[in-house]
């Protein structure tokens, strides 16, 4: 059908190296060829893949247990798993769940991988060496999830769902496929394809085309959907041998270190075993176990630090060691297995799925940032959305589920762009990210993790309940990511923050705990949901509240302001404008109304960084401050 459009690879065997046919001839003897061989001879597929990373093997198995039909995965790769390290090591709620329990991996997961316990920030304190871990402020969730994370070790991972696709005899696969056509078909008709594999010239037809072939993003360039992101950052990332246990990178003993008295806030469970970040304006660095090797990383906005500065794995020790002393004691002296990097991964894609069927998951289609692990999370909810597309036969509900569904993926990821591409500078500053990370947390619990552990994502009747006060949200955080960032780049430039360490567990501020709460509401109605979803946009507009009063309260360097009934009432957390002045001004026309904010949270949670500051503005501005309590 000459109107059709055909999709090439234009790999060719003439790329092989002399090592990619060792390779190659090595799959065509190994035990996962012997099982490919043996699935069902056939021309015709139900679903082929494109790409057999995190996002393709997942949705095969998500597919294989949920349906009958008949799954070939391709890949251009010859070894599997690969030997180089691969990002994404870290799970979060909505993913874990979904690897655990929707993919019914739980065993291989507690079996093979470390339990991870949350994520913790870390910034160096003022006035102090930081070339160890008690110098460092800290802000975390102490108590466990109630859904089980991982650190992922992405390669094993992997393996497990090939392996056990392998198992199912609705499965084919196809390694090496190099030359790879595709045709879409623009009727009701099948897709037709070929290439060449290991075992030769394959074509045949395929119900529906979907592409997780990662970076190589083979349907978004060749359909003309491929699109830059808003968020320009880079990352650097190594594997180390042996576990970088954090809390050893000091000069206290091992019995000191066990009876520290901070323990009494950060409790016994090992530091190591989290997702930790040290933060700086910009950018964090990151230490993740996993068993045998430690996964670590730099993140970045490229207009921070240039590629160059840690284009090599000993200039990034270097400078991950002059910017967070305490890894001198460490990383210096550490055998590094693989290194890597990107330049710029964040991009976007026009479309993901359509009635034509044909789809796009994982890395293929949309990618945002690093930062709290959101693309295991994009591919939860993709290919859980490309499932029941799947399963869809009649052509209007499909239209109409395709509609829907890619209204939810667009909708999720510009939810994700703030916080990146507007305030990811506030990393620099304890208090305004920590305000800034439970904000987007208890969004994330009561509007991912609730409906994602529900299966109400795929349940249209949700759908227009969940878009309407989801759209409602994306007005006040666009308005608070900014007030956020901007109130970051003000303080730097006129605030010293505290020289006393601080501990701060994000749970504190009562929304997030309260969004928390969710995770227990399990096999609601549709009804009970929209109920649900009602208190938690409640609870979350006095949570924006809150932060925009903290932000007032630490300009005029009054804490006062924290329960000034007058004053709170009087912001708009709808359209906040950062203005200092205006700030001082409105405060000043309130400041000796004694009527207080009736608040359901603790407004003084974050009071020590607002006294523990200092000024370090112009005198004009520091007779403005004394003027209103400072």
């Amino acid at each position: 059908m000459s109107n059709q459009p055909t999709l090439h690879d234009q790999r060719s065997s003439a790329t092989l190296t002399e090592d990619d046919r060792a390779i190659s001839n090595e799959v065509a003897c190994s035990p996962a060829h012997d099982l490919r061989v043996k699935s069902p001879a056939a021309d015709h597929w139900d679903i082929m893949i494109i790409g057999a990373g995190l996002a393709g093997l997942a949705l095969a198995r998500q597919l294989l247990l949920n349906t009958d039909k008949r799954i070939l995965l391709v890949d251009k790769r010859t070894e599997f798993p690969p030997a180089k390290q691969k990002v994404g090591e870290a799970t979060v709620q909505l993913s874990a769940y979904y690897y655990a329990r929707v993919l019914d991996l739980e065993e291989h997961l507690m079996q093979q991988h470390y339990l991870k316990y949350n994520l913790r920030f870390y910034w160096k304190t003022p006035g102090k060496t930081n070339d160890c871990y008690e110098h460092y402020s800290q802000s975390y969730i102490r108590k466990l999830s109630n859904i089980n994370t991982y650190q992922l070790d992405r390669n094993k991972f992997e393996g497990e769902m090939l392996r056990v696709c392998l198992e199912n005899p609705n499965f084919g696969f196809h390694p090496g496929c190099m030359d790879l056509d595709v045709t879409l078909s623009e009727t009701a008709g099948p897709h037709s394809f070929s290439f060449r594999s290991v075992v030769g010239a394959v074509s045949g037809t395929a119900r529906w085309v979907v592409d997780t072939s990662g970076r190589g993003r083979f349907l978004a360039k060749r359909l003309g959907l491929a699109r830059e992101g808003q968020i320009r950052h880079g990352a650097h990332f190594f594997w180390v041998d042996g576990l970088v246990d954090i809390e050893k990178l000091t000069n206290l003993s091992l019995q000191q270190v066990r009876t520290r008295p901070d323990r009494t806030a950060l409790g016994h469970t090992p530091a190591w075993q989290a997702t930790n970040h040290f933060c700086a304006e910009g950018l964090w660095f990151w230490t993740i176990p996993l068993h045998g090797k430690t996964s670590l990383g730099l993140v970045y906005d490229n207009r921070l630090i240039t590629r160059e500065r840690v284009d090599t794995i000993e200039k990034l020790i270097d400078w991950v060691c002059e910017e967070f002393p305490l890894f001198a004691r460490d990383l210096p002296y550490r055998n590094v297995i693989h290194h890597t990097a990107l330049k710029d991964f964040a991009h976007d894609c026009a479309q993901t799925i359509s009635p034509a069927r044909w789809a796009i998951a994982g890395e293929a289609g949309r990618f945002t940032d690093p930062l709290y692990s959101p693309g295991g999370d994009l591919i939860s909810l993709y290919n859980t959305f490309i499932t029941d597309a799947v399963q869809t036969e009649d052509d209007a509900e499909l239209t109409e589920k395709c509609r829907l569904y890619e209204q939810m993926m667009e909708a999720v990821y510009e939810a994700y762009v703030p916080t990146y591409a507007i305030s990811y500078d506030a990393l620099g500053d304890q208090e305004a990210f920590s305000l800034k990370y439970s904000w987007e947390l208890a969004i994330y619990f009561s509007y991912y993790v609730f409906p994602f552990i529900n299966d109400l994502f795929t349940d249209r009747r949700f759908l227009s309940v969940f878009i309407s006060r989801f759209s409602q949200l994306g007005r006040i955080n666009r308005s608070l990511q900014a007030f956020i960032s901007s109130f970051f780049q003000w303080k730097k430039n006129n605030r010293t923050p505290p020289c006393q360490i601080f501990h701060f567990d994000f749970t504190d501020i009562k929304p997030l705990a309260v969004a928390e709460k969710t995770f227990y509401r399990v096999g609601v109605s549709v009804d009970e949901a929209r109920e649900l979803l009602d208190q938690q946009l409640a609870n979350l507009r006095e949570m924006a509240r809150f932060i925009a009063t903290q932000i007032c309260a630490s300009v005029i360097g009054d804490v006062g302001v924290l329960t000034n009934r007058r004053f709170i009432e009087r912001l708009d957390i709808n359209r906040l404008q950062f203005d200092p002045a205006e700030i001082c001004s409105t405060y000043l026309a309130c400041a000796n109304a004694t009527e207080e904010y009736c608040w359901t949270l603790d407004p003084n949670v974050l009071r020590p960084l607002i006294e523990g500051q200092t000024v370090k503005g112009s005198e004009d501005e520091q007779e403005v401050l004394v003027g209103v309590g400072a």
